[in-house]
């Protein structure tokens, strides 16, 4: 399976939104299988298909510790049902943000329904450390960073230190 390359901000990709999946088919399931690749090798514990630029509502997460004892979850049209009251304060990276992490408070706990790998219909309940990459990954399908979260200062500065970044790889070395 290829490895995928992640779209870094500031790309307009991952601001538009992703569109709903008519089917689980065996081309989903390759580029599910990619994508969940992909978020190992970089590494991270979520990925959404919009981070490779692909518009499509598939989410891949695995919050598991200890490699051998993988437990990837494949969320496709995933739809939150239900958030608490009750939040929870996580220092959020992004593979689309290389290097960069803020505090960011969320519910708590989230339910919610998709379909699976399969495409059969499944509900989920979800709290602490999953209920936040599921919610930061589900904000990614509908074209918000963590970033959007913070003050327009913080945020404004992370973008310019990305673009520069950005810049400098793109320059040729000869």
């Amino acid at each position: 399976m290829p490895k995928r390359n992640i779209i870094i901000e500031p790309d307009p990709i991952l601001r538009k939104k992703s569109k709903l999946i008519e089917t689980v088919n065996s081309e989903l399931k390759i580029l599910m299988d990619d994508m969940l690749e992909t978020m190992y090798e970089a590494p991270g514990i979520g990925l959404a298909a919009v981070q490779i630029g692909i518009l499509k509502r598939v989410i891949v997460i695995d919050i598991s510790k200890e490699p051998e004892k993988k437990s990837p979850l494949f969320l496709v049209n995933p739809t939150i049902t239900y958030k608490s009251k009750d939040t929870s304060i996580y220092e959020e990276g992004c593979l689309s943000l290389p290097g960069y992490f803020a505090e960011i408070e969320r519910p708590a706990e989230c339910h919610l329904d998709y379909l699976d790998y399969h495409g059969k219909k499944q509900e989920l309940k979800a709290k602490g450390l999953l209920a936040t990459c599921i919610q930061h990954e589900l904000d990614h399908l509908n074209g918000i960073l963590f970033i959007d979260y913070l003050s327009k200062l913080k945020k404004d500065m992370i973008i310019k230190k990305l673009k520069k970044q950005k810049n400098n790889l793109n320059k040729i070395v000869i």
